[in-house]
């Protein structure tokens, strides 16, 4: 499918590039750009030949937030809906099969900050900042903000930065935990794609395993959690690259995985 605001750059080794590209609005966050979104992880996630993908903004800017502008004259029931559709665009990346790199190359405010939170792993430009400034417009965040930044950094940090409103740079999202590693503007992408292309060079269902298994396992009880992983661990047996992985190892070579 084509998209008007992004655009999709497919690399070797099954490593996809996504840049949200809405320059004139800092890639703002609209209805068109969260159903573009949703309609490419969709697809993307079911891509047998998709390992990583890298996801960051055009420009200056990863993504400044939501559309105020649309945002602006919306009913209690329509504001209601437009949360619906962020959160359920984002959820579909957390959920999905795929691990997902955020290169924070800029701003990352409000629906910037939450959709790199959706992300597995988040790394960023020294130029980055990120933010959640909704209370200073009289809204909260709405697109899973206040419930995956306390996951992220802990609920102090989360509510320091949720009801002030103020934006922390780079380094301080570093030690806060909110970022993994920060790079030279220059370096960042580099950097992703280096990151992507050690991750693709793994079993990949043992990547999407892993992936469900912390994402379902951090959402409850630590007794569940681990039945979670003893499934996943079990399952992974019966897999090609399971027997590829190990013999290659016993063999000193190296494992050449199939995705089977």
């Amino acid at each position: 499918m084509d998209y008007k605001y992004l655009k999709v750059d497919c690399k070797d080794n099954g490593i996809v590039v996504l840049t949200i590209s809405r320059e004139k609005t800092l890639n703002s966050l609209n209805t068109e750009v969260l159903k573009e979104l949703s309609d490419f992880f969709d697809n993307i996630f079911e891509d047998d030949e998709v390992n990583v993908v890298i996801l960051t903004g055009a420009g200056k800017s990863f993504v400044a937030g939501a559309d105020i502008g649309e945002m602006a004259t919306l009913s209690a029931t329509e504001g209601y809906d437009f949360g619906k559709l962020g959160m359920d665009t984002l959820m579909k990346i957390e959920k999905g099969k795929k691990p997902v790199i955020a290169a924070v190359n800029g701003y990352a405010l409000g629906g910037g900050c939450e959709i790199a939170l959706a992300c597995d792993i988040r790394i960023a430009s020294k130029r980055a900042k990120f933010g959640q400034p909704e209370v200073g417009l009289g809204i909260i965040p709405g697109f899973g903000g206040t419930q995956r930044l306390i996951r992220a950094i802990g609920p102090g940090y989360a509510k320091e930065m949720i009801f002030t409103a103020k934006m922390i740079d780079a380094e301080q999202a570093e030690r806060w935990g909110l970022v993994n590693h920060v790079y030279e503007a220059d370096e960042l992408l580099d950097k992703a794609l280096e990151m992507a292309e050690l991750i693709a060079s793994k079993a990949p269902k043992a990547i999407q395993y892993s992936k469900s298994a912390i994402e379902s396992g951090s959402q409850t009880d630590i007794e569940t959690a681990m039945e979670i992983e003893r499934t996943s661990f079990g399952l992974l047996f019966s897999t090609d690259d399971q027997r590829e992985g190990m013999n290659a190892f016993l063999n000193k070579k190296k494992a050449n995985f199939i995705g089977k």
